[in-house]
């Protein structure tokens, strides 16, 4: 079953263009792997999918189960079940992660609501299973965070919320080995039938671990290339000049 189905899509940002008659199908138990050069778009259509009101969208749809979004509010398209993360997530002093957690989980699943204590045993065990100390729960979010920590959150988060579609811009960026690992088993505990997976990279080591479907190179604003995982090798090999178009 088709969960996002992007078509024809052209958009700018500060009235460049930036995204070229852009097509991209994402089914229900598909995890989608985007690379692409620095510039070509990839987190533009991120934010896109997200609603983003910074980027502008001249023509095409976004088909999230069906429904047009285009005009669909952020909170509501979070709401329906389309999860981002961060290149360079934002710190929001005075507010916890584990009561933002509680918030967000209790407006997302509106029929499936949670007391406190059952809310925060189930973040605790998600946490330990992450390797997070259950103090960096009652820490204000990404405030004092490490590059890794942030990363780690908002894997937490995605675990937490359970969407329907996660899109994960760059969540490899700058991870060492180890935390590299850790962030790939939270993407792999929630890979299956219920949800679909767009993860954004330069790199393909994060593919070793999270195996994609499809592979799509992205250059120019648009997709240059679709395959398996044999296109990122080849792209580790080559390089994006020999798809340059």
């Amino acid at each position: 079953m088709t969960l996002l189905k992007v078509s024809d899509l052209h958009a700018k940002v500060n009235d460049k263009k930036v995204i070229n008659g852009l097509n991209l199908e994402i089914n229900y138990g598909e995890v989608h792997a985007i690379m692409g050069p620095n510039g070509a778009g990839k987190t533009t259509l991120a934010n896109l999918i997200m609603g983003n009101p910074r980027y502008q969208i001249t023509s095409g749809k976004i088909l999230f189960n069906g429904r047009n979004i285009i005009d669909t509010p952020v909170n509501v398209r979070a709401q329906l079940g389309i999860f981002q993360s961060f290149q360079y997530p934002e710190e929001i002093p005075g507010v916890t992660v584990r009561n933002f957690l509680k918030l967000a989980y209790d407006i997302t699943h509106p029929n499936e609501k949670m007391s406190a204590f059952d809310f925060g045993d189930m973040l605790i065990k998600m946490a330990e299973r992450l390797k997070i100390d259950k103090a960096f729960l009652d820490r204000y979010i990404n405030v004092g965070f490490s590059g890794g920590e942030r990363k780690k959150s908002e894997i937490l988060q995605m675990n937490v919320l359970k969407p329907k579609l996660a899109i994960l811009d760059e969540t490899d960026s700058g991870l060492d080995i180890d935390a590299l690992k850790i962030v790939a088993e939270g993407i792999n505990n929630i890979v299956g039938p219920n949800i679909g997976v767009l993860i954004i990279t330069h790199y393909q080591r994060i593919l070793d671990y999270v195996k994609p479907k499809f592979v799509h190179v992205f250059v120019d604003g648009k997709i240059v290339k679709t395959g398996g995982e044999e296109v990122a090798k080849e792209l580790e090999t080559k390089g994006y000049e020999s798809f340059a178009v």
